[in-house]
């Protein structure tokens, strides 16, 4: 990261109970060119399969990301996501920096992650909520009630 690695801001348990992340990152503008971020990465065991991503810039405003967990896992080391969300590492021998790609409409950023931290925060998610666990919580009856109607009984 252009030679300013600030890294790690925090590491602590997020006020909704699973734990946060929160690092300086670089956004690239142009070759030249890199604006300060801090990036606050969430993640909720009730809602295991996706990281929110918040990317605060100073005095600007706050943009919220939903990202899956696996996609920013598989992202540190090689390609990960199409369309939207695409993350791979910037250099595959050294690893130590990702690329974070997201586009929403005609709009793009990409910023520059450190992998480390990010590496070893989302190894802790999965001890939360293993890889293939995602879903062993969920109520299906409660989750799928609202996508078939009940039938009223018909009279003949």
């Amino acid at each position: 990261m252009s030679g300013n690695q600030p890294g790690v801001h925090a590491s602590r348990t997020a006020p909704h109970g699973g734990p946060e992340l929160v690092l300086d990152i670089e956004r690239v503008l142009h070759v030249s060119a890199r604006q300060a971020i801090r990036a606050a990465f969430r993640f909720t065991p009730e809602s295991p399969l996706a990281v929110s991503a918040e990317f605060l810039i100073e005095g600007g405003p706050r943009v919220l990301w939903r990202i899956g967990r696996d996609l920013l896992h598989q992202g540190l080391y090689s390609m990960s996501g199409l369309g939207d969300v695409q993350m791979w590492p910037s250099n595959l021998e050294e690893r130590a920096t990702a690329w974070l790609q997201l586009t929403s409409g005609d709009m793009a950023a990409l910023f520059e992650l450190p992998v480390a931290p990010l590496a070893q925060w989302l190894e802790y998610t999965y001890e939360l909520v293993p890889a293939g666990h995602e879903l062993a919580g969920v109520d299906w009856d409660v989750a799928t009630a609202d996508l078939f109607p009940a039938r009223e009984a018909q009279s003949d």
